[in-house]
């Protein structure tokens, strides 16, 4: 089958939030508006030296996938991995701006009592911490502030867990967008793979087109066995129409899709913390490729071709999604990470570093494109699967 844009719009998601980026479009963008992050004044201590910044995310429909994953399993640990996504989430999108810490974290959790119980909850808790812990072994500071969980069966099916983080840092630290320019490489860093600090294989998808990936891959038995799972008035045409079950085996991994789909975000924090402690003032611009994937930087740069011309191989995940849906290869690059989910812009003499630094924490690096001049923004992807533009 094929799936285009239209089958996005029948289940009520957007690859590009379009309509999103129009209702805020008037909202106050902060002191830098060409930042990755939003960056205000430092009204908490009133310090012009410093600034605050704030952000907030969550693992979108990846929880009901683990609700599935759960049901099916009894396996708890999948709710410890979605706690990962939210904290990475946001603090992925943080390191982009060149904070490494200390950082505030909240949770909000909203469940239907009635499908998901107290240590479900406790999972997802005791998931987030382990995550902190973790990163305070590489210097990344994060105080868990507590959150809030609300019981709203009647608006919410299954559970929505998202959150919020914020840092407060000097100004002459930020790292902003508008400071791409022409003659950068860029540098990718995998998104698949086993970091020293991931406990098994990452299969790369993050947490963003999981609606897509989720209805694509699997068939229609989540259809009639978990009707919770999705809107009763989406046309069912669109909803779980692959083929595969979550307990089938992944092509080209040690993983079963279950597990491939609900694979931890990957965070680059302590690869960023080293980047910035061992290459001052040599990082030009990170950007983190979640909405929009590889045409997120379009967000953010003014008069500048951003020519993508060395990609990873494609992930065995992502290959699958497309073959299962018949997903135009231009619109995948636009969904799903497709093998990068950080870009570092830079000098290409300092490209070299930031590759050897990656390896120390078992990350894949390569200088997967570079930065042109031009009237107006694109976006060019030359890979395997053809050429395609983004504006």
């Amino acid at each position: 089958m094929s799936t285009d844009t239209n089958h996005y719009d029948k289940r009520g998601v957007s690859a590009g939030k379009e309509e999103v980026h129009a209702a805020v479009k008037h909202m106050d963008k902060g002191l830098y508006p060409k930042a990755f992050s939003r960056i205000y004044p430092d009204y908490l201590c009133g310090d012009e030296a410093y600034c605050n910044l704030m952000s907030s995310d969550g693992t979108g429909t990846k929880s009901i996938l683990a609700y599935m994953y759960w049901k099916e399993t009894g396996d708890l640990s999948v709710w410890k991995h979605i706690a990962t996504d939210v904290l990475v989430m946001n603090l992925d999108d943080l390191l982009c701006v060149g904070a490494t810490g200390p950082f505030l974290y909240t949770s909000i959790i909203n469940r239907n009592k009635h499908l998901i119980p107290g240590e479900v909850i406790a999972a997802v808790i005791q998931g987030a911490q382990e995550f902190i812990d973790k990163m305070a072994e590489y210097g990344i500071e994060i105080k868990y502030m507590g959150g809030e969980t609300a019981d709203l069966g009647d608006s919410v099916r299954t559970t929505t867990i998202d959150g919020s983080m914020t840092a407060r840092m000097k100004r002459e630290d930020l790292i902003i967008t508008n400071q791409i320019k022409p003659g950068d490489v860029i540098v990718g860093l995998e998104s698949t793979g086993q970091a020293i600090y991931e406990k098994e294989y990452n299969s790369g998808i993050g947490s963003n087109g999981l609606t897509s990936a989720r209805h694509d891959i699997l068939n229609k038995r989540y259809l009639e066995n978990y009707p919770e799972s999705f809107d009763a008035a989406t046309d069912a045409s669109v909803l779980y129409v692959g083929s595969k079950s979550m307990g089938d085996k992944l092509e080209g991994t040690s993983l079963s899709y279950g597990k491939a789909l609900l694979s931890p975000t990957k965070t680059y924090a302590p690869i960023i913390k080293a980047l910035l402690d061992k290459l001052p003032s040599k990082i030009h611009s990170l950007v983190h490729c979640t909405g929009g994937a590889q045409s997120k930087v379009l967000h953010f740069i003014d008069d500048l071709n951003i020519i993508k011309n060395n990609l990873f191989p494609t992930p065995p995940l992502f290959t699958s999604i497309q073959k299962e849906s018949g997903t135009s290869w231009q619109e995948m690059y636009k969904v799903f990470n497709m093998g990068h989910r950080m870009e570092i812009y830079l000098d290409q003499a300092d490209a070299q570093a930031v590759i050897a630094i990656a390896k120390e924490f078992g990350v894949k690096a390569q200088v997967i494109g570079n930065v042109e001049a031009m009237k107006g923004k694109q976006v060019i992807v030359e890979s395997v699967h053809g050429k395609f533009l983004y504006q």
